[in-house]
This record gives structure tokens, sequence and C-alpha cells, in this order.
């Protein structure tokens, strides 16, 4: 399996406030702050748009889905994620 990471980005939010490697490690932070936003697990060394389409959750259809700033902007609902309000999971 390949190494990943957790990113927390809060509600509105541009950036992530923070990056663990352990789930449990975030979500005491998370819960320990009350905040709300999203964790969501990344791989490392490689882009999720590369991810996704080695995986086969994502195949590029239109021309638009090779341009650089899809791919700068892409993500994808394959990843594990979870939802928090107020330091609670949804």
């Amino acid at each position: 399996m390949a190494a990943t990471i957790w990113v927390f980005n809060g509600v509105n939010s541009r950036f992530a406030s923070g990056v663990f490697d352990q789930l449990d490690q975030a979500t005491d932070w998370i819960s320990e702050n009350k905040l709300s936003g999203t964790l969501t697990e990344y791989p490392i060394n490689t882009g999720v748009y590369d991810w996704a389409i080695e995986n086969e959750f994502f195949a590029p259809k239109k021309q638009e889905h090779t341009s650089p700033e899809f791919i700068g902007k892409f993500s994808s609902a394959s990843q594990a994620h979870f939802h928090f309000e107020n330091g609670k999971q949804n």
C-alpha cells in the first residue's frame, strides 16, 4: 500500500491548517480544537489526478481534462475523507 498523509482544511480556508501521518493524531487535534472542516487522505509522492487514473477512479474523457488548470484543481471523491463540525465527525 502506498504511503499517505491526512490533510485538514478548515471551513472556507484556502490552505491546509494541519498535515498528519496518522489518522488518530489528526482526529485528536481536530477534536481538541473544536474545528470544522474536512480531513482528507492524500497519496504521497504523486498527484491526486495521477493517483485517480492509476487506480481507475477517473479517466479523462475531454481535452480539458488534461489541462494544467483541471489537473491543478483535481480532487477525487474516492479519497478517504471525513467531515467535522465543532470537532465532531459528521
